[in-house]
């Protein structure tokens, strides 16, 4: 991303959290409809796309709830500003929700955003790095800490492995045809191959380490307001199938939302989360949407617990609930 748009985003990330921080959170709005606020990991993007279709056709405030979509602040984190009570619901991913969990953020997740993790490596075409077991010897752009690394180095038995620190561009990568870069299948490819590169990915789910993408709230408030979740959780599962159905209108609203986005890279991304099954898990019937299952948790839970990733043991049962899923 150009500078200039940062500074952009910063404007429109100040004044949106601002507004909202006006609002009453203990009593329902004007129109009688409950206030609930949703912290995004990053800026408007498709891969949220399903949020706010929801909000698009009027299923939250179906729902009864007023709902407000804050973009991420450029140094804040979902699980604090969840956990501290500045947003009732929050993005992540169940590994995180486990991670949190282990350092005392009575944090749970409520529903699946997606089955699997659409991040990915980027390699070019003629990269020697045909699996994860090709990774011996190869620096890696990755994000700092990434549990995933982790788990495919110990998991391969991986040597010589550098860790590179990953940027916001992919400017490193069309430079040198050995770079290998942690992406999301859903945007850097569509650039990489705009620039002229041809590329493969290799999804990190493929590896074995799997978790959801979930979205998340205290322990506390969803025991406290259990209508609340489940009526968030049965609109926004809807408004994602609807978003996989037709994108055409949430990414219309997304591209004023976020003017760095174009209408050509919405479409990719909205077309590789469809053919991918990321958010149903291949069930084109959006039946398996925004559903967990207690064994994936668990296993998620073990495989954090042999990397040594937790600080302590956490109680597995609740850092999820199967009970707010239509």
């Amino acid at each position: 991303m150009k500078p200039d748009r940062h500074f952009l985003y910063g404007i429109f990330i100040c004044v949106v959290i601002g507004l909202a921080a006006c609002r009453d959170r203990q009593a329902p709005v004007a129109n009688g409809l409950t206030p609930v606020h949703l912290q995004l990991d990053w800026y408007p993007q498709p891969e949220q796309g399903g949020f706010f279709a929801a909000q698009l056709a009027g299923y939250y405030g179906a729902e009864g709830l007023d709902v407000s979509i804050l973009p991420m602040p450029q140094y804040g984190s979902v699980a604090q500003i969840v956990s501290t009570g500045k947003a009732e619901f929050g993005l992540g991913s169940s590994d995180q929700v486990l991670e949190w969990n282990s350092n005392g953020l009575p944090l749970v997740g409520v529903f699946a955003t997606m089955q699997h993790d659409p991040q990915a490596i980027m390699v070019h075409k003629d990269s020697p790095v045909h699996d994860f077991n090709d990774l011996s010897g190869h620096a890696i752009a990755a994000q700092t800490g990434a549990t995933w690394l982790k788990y495919v180095i110990n998991r391969y038995r991986l040597h010589d492995v550098r860790q590179l620190p990953t940027t916001l561009s992919i400017a490193n990568f069309l430079a040198d045809p050995g770079y290998v870069q942690q992406i999301f299948i859903t945007s850097e490819p569509f650039f990489a191959e705009q620039a002229g590169a041809q590329v493969r990915n290799l999804l990190i789910s493929s590896s074995g380490y799997d978790p959801y993408r979930v979205t998340l709230t205290t322990r506390d408030f969803a025991a406290q307001h259990a209508d609340v979740v489940t009526k968030f959780a049965r609109a926004s599962i809807r408004g994602w199938n609807e978003y996989l159905r037709d994108p055409g209108p949430t990414n219309a609203h997304l591209l004023e939302l976020n003017p760095a986005l174009n209408p050509a890279q919405e479409a990719y991304t909205a077309r590789a989360l469809s053919n991918g099954g990321f958010v149903t898990g291949g069930d084109a019937n959006g039946v398996q949407t925004g559903r967990m299952d207690a064994a994936r948790w668990n296993a998620m839970y073990e495989q954090l617990k042999s990397l040594g990733i937790l600080n302590g043991p956490v109680d597995v049962t609740a850092t999820y609930s199967l009970k707010y899923i239509p």
